[in-house]
């Protein structure tokens, strides 16, 4: 691969950025960023690549593009690149939902241009290009859309490159991508926003100040509840039906607690915390966190 653009640099564009760099992977990368103080940063951060003020200069010398912005951007910027896209470039991107956008690429972006979406699932509740790192998305999986007329060639590029970046790829149908991550993503976000918002709407009724007495459990979910409020209103409204019916779910679940509880419901209760500590076993076993208490915290 020669060149790559990469549309859009905070923490998982830069990441990228930094990743593609140090593994060779192209020979030119072109970043193009609308954000002045992202810019900044770039340059104070002495970050590799080329900067370029104009869309049209990226697009032309690129034979990937991938688009790194907030999944409400797609379409404006799919109008833009239209102008002056080849259909040897080769497009990608890292949104975390993807019946929507396929929806938005389908009708949007122009003929016989190829885009094969793509989801690392890596990330922080931080953002901007300072906090971005190579080993992002080292050992992490990539979600890779396979389309019925998807072109294998253009697959085996893509999967290809996500092996370089370091990530495990696994190919799947946006349907079950969407259904997938409503419930291990998108859900999890949403009680913990809420429960945090609970606990302001809470401070604010009662007057007692609690929040300084946040335990594990507030203080978790407060980091998880820090993250992108832009990222995560794009997804909630994106994959709105299916997390539509994991609220559902939730909300069955959540009563099922609530009576268990009123009734001292021992059995059930007990029945229950022990079903659900196996998903944190499981998740160790899987390599997906490490085996240590508190998440490794000193």
């Amino acid at each position: 691969m020669k060149n790559i653009l990469i549309i859009g640099c905070g923490l998982l564009g830069s990441s990228l950025l930094r990743q593609i760099s140090k593994k060779k992977i192209a020979k030119k990368i072109f970043i193009y960023e609308k954000s002045k103080l992202n810019i900044t940063k770039i340059k104070k951060l002495r970050l590799p690549g080329i900067i370029v003020k104009s869309l049209k200069e990226g697009v032309v010398n690129s034979d990937l593009i991938i688009f790194c912005t907030p999944m409400s951007e797609y379409k404006n910027m799919i109008l833009k690149i239209n102008n002056f896209i080849s259909s040897k470039t080769l497009i990608t991107d890292i949104g975390s939902s993807k019946l929507e956008t396929s929806k938005i690429i389908k009708k949007f972006l122009k003929k016989k241009i190829h885009w094969i979406q793509s989801h690392p699932i890596a990330g922080s509740e931080v953002s901007g290009p300072e906090h971005g790192k190579e080993s992002m998305f080292y050992g992490r999986w990539c979600i890779v859309i396979k389309e019925k007329n998807t072109p294998k060639n253009n697959i085996n590029i893509i999967t290809k490159f996500w092996k370089k970046i370091g990530s495990k790829v696994v190919l799947m149908s946006a349907e079950k991508h969407d259904k997938i991550f409503s419930i291990t993503s998108h859900l999890p976000h949403l009680i913990a926003y809420n429960l945090v918002k609970s606990a302001q709407d809470f401070e604010k009724k009662q007057s007692y100040g609690l929040i300084k007495f946040s335990a594990g459990g507030l203080r978790d979910f407060s980091r998880i509840a820090a993250s992108n409020q832009i990222m995560w209103r794009d997804i909630f409204f994106n994959n709105k039906d299916n997390i539509s019916k994991a609220i559902d779910l939730f909300i069955k679940n959540l009563n099922q607690f609530k009576k268990d509880i009123n009734l001292k419901n021992n059995k059930s209760i007990i029945k229950k915390l022990i079903q659900t500590k196996k998903v944190r076993s499981k998740i160790i076993r899987l390599k997906q966190d490490i085996d240590k208490p508190d998440f490794g915290r000193n």
